[in-house]
């Protein structure tokens, strides 16, 4: 579970092909890839499209030296990213069974997603789906350990998890090891992975956005509406620093942006401040020297910021950063 910008979540499970130590270790550098490539907030199926990249480096960088045409290793991966002020979520695989959603009255479906082939082969390209999820849904991801037995098709298995995972209100913890509990008796073949995680939106009321003309007077007029907002939100200690941060990202956005700029707070776990516009320039963090005139607009961002960064859109690009919520001391 790897937490994005906006308030948004990725959830990733994966599997790889072997056991032992050196499937291990293979699977702690695919895992520390994920969570640098999820960080860098690519879509579900270019992030695979990284993925699969570095699979087959690394398959070629272990292969005997003699014979490289042995150079193979296959991993599945299905990622997803759940957005809680749309209630979307998008959804990529490789290889990977599909995931199960519950609705809130307990109904389990299995989402339609293109299969994609597994990492490490290169063969074909990755889709991503976007589908609306009720608040209050569940979503499980798992290996294919849960649902595959040798003695068994692969469609009983899928029923029987579905079985299991029908119990609408059930906490979570006890959901997945019930869920678990009904493997057969034997030990399992293959590892088994269950993953679940119940969907959340955010209300009108924690949301506030503006699309602003890209004109040289603006600034004044965003930190204004940001002050205002900030204010019925009783975060008024967060007022000063959220001020210099939009007239930073908005006076960026009118001088390497193009069109429209849009503005938006998210309340949440943290305070998120969005500016966005429809160019596609990357903004880099630079370090000026005393002389400088220019150039320390980023860098003050990410003085006062938890985080910050970039993400692209296929209509732009949104420059974020992250505030906590409680006052400092």
């Amino acid at each position: 579970v790897i937490p994005l910008s906006g308030a948004r979540v990725a959830l990733v499970v994966g599997d790889i092909v072997g056991h032992g130590i050196n499937a291990a270790a293979t699977m702690g550098r695919l895992r520390t890839a994920v969570e640098a490539l999820a960080d860098m907030d690519l879509p579900p199926d270019e992030l695979l499209a990284h993925l699969d990249d570095l699979v087959v480096r690394l398959a070629q960088k272990d292969a005997d030296p003699e014979e490289p045409a042995t150079a193979t290793m296959a991993a599945t991966c299905l990622y997803a990213v759940y957005d809680p002020t749309t209630r979307c979520c998008t959804m990529a695989r490789a290889g990977h069974p599909p995931p199960a959603v519950i609705d809130p009255h307990g109904r389990v479906t299995f989402p339609e997603l293109p299969t994609g082939a597994p990492l490490g082969l290169g063969l074909v390209p990755f889709e991503s789906v976007t589908f609306h999820l009720p608040e209050g849904s569940v979503l499980a991801l798992y290996t294919d350990g849960l649902i595959e037995d040798r003695d068994q098709d692969i469609d009983v298995g899928m029923d029987r998890l579905a079985a299991a995972l029908a119990r609408p209100g059930l906490p979570l913890e006890d959901l997945c090891s019930f869920a678990v509990d009904t493997l057969p008796a034997k030990a399992p073949s293959d590892d088994v992975t269950l993953l679940l995680a119940r969907t959340r939106a955010l209300g009108p009321d924690q949301i506030a956005s503006w699309r602003l003309p890209a004109e040289p007077t603006v600034a004044g007029r965003a930190r204004a509406l940001a002050t205002r907002q900030l204010k019925q939100w009783g975060l008024e200690y967060l007022v000063e620093s959220t001020e210099l941060i939009v007239s930073e990202l908005v006076t960026n956005a009118i001088r390497y942006g193009n069109g429209t700029i849009g503005l938006r707070l998210i309340r949440h776990e943290l305070l998120t401040c969005e500016v966005s516009d429809a160019g596609n320039s990357h903004p880099r963090l630079r370090h000026p020297r005393t002389t400088d005139e220019n150039g320390r607009g980023l860098l003050l961002v990410s003085r006062l910021s938890r985080r910050w960064g970039t993400r692209y859109a296929a209509d732009g690009k949104v420059i974020w950063a992250e505030q906590q919520l409680t006052p400092s001391s």
